[in-house]
């Protein structure tokens, strides 16, 4: 069976998908753009929005009463791989211990001309 699982803090979905999905005791969070739920307004610059796109998780994990220390695997979306390295070190002030596994990758555009998007899944 499986919950839909949603938070008003976090940005709504933009298509027909949901925020975040629980199924089998795993949480699997859709891909958050840097968006502010509250202003609807983008981040600027890749540091800003990887920032704005990992409180878009931590909202959406709380929301299933899950904090970032139970992410396994994270996906991390970059309109161009020059961005890794600011992202990168915003992303590792989210994670204390053990890092979740990760990939990286660099796609042609992002929705809405994000320059980040970052898609996670947790477990209990």
């Amino acid at each position: 069976m499986k919950k839909v699982i949603n938070s008003q803090a976090a940005p709504g979905a933009i298509g027909p998908y949901s925020q975040g999905i629980e199924a089998g005791g795993m949480v699997f969070v859709s891909g958050q753009l840097p968006i502010d739920a509250a202003t609807g307004i983008m981040a600027e610059g890749a540091e800003a929005q990887a920032r704005q796109s990992l409180e878009n998780i931590k909202h959406i994990l709380a929301a299933a009463g899950l904090t970032m220390a139970n992410v396994v695997k994270t996906t991390v979306f970059l309109a161009d791989m020059s961005y890794f390295g600011d992202m990168n070190q915003v992303y590792a002030t989210y994670f204390e211990g053990d890092f979740p596994a990760r990939s990286a990758v660099a796609v042609k555009a992002l929705p809405k001309d994000a320059l980040v998007e970052i898609e996670c899944i947790a477990v209990r």
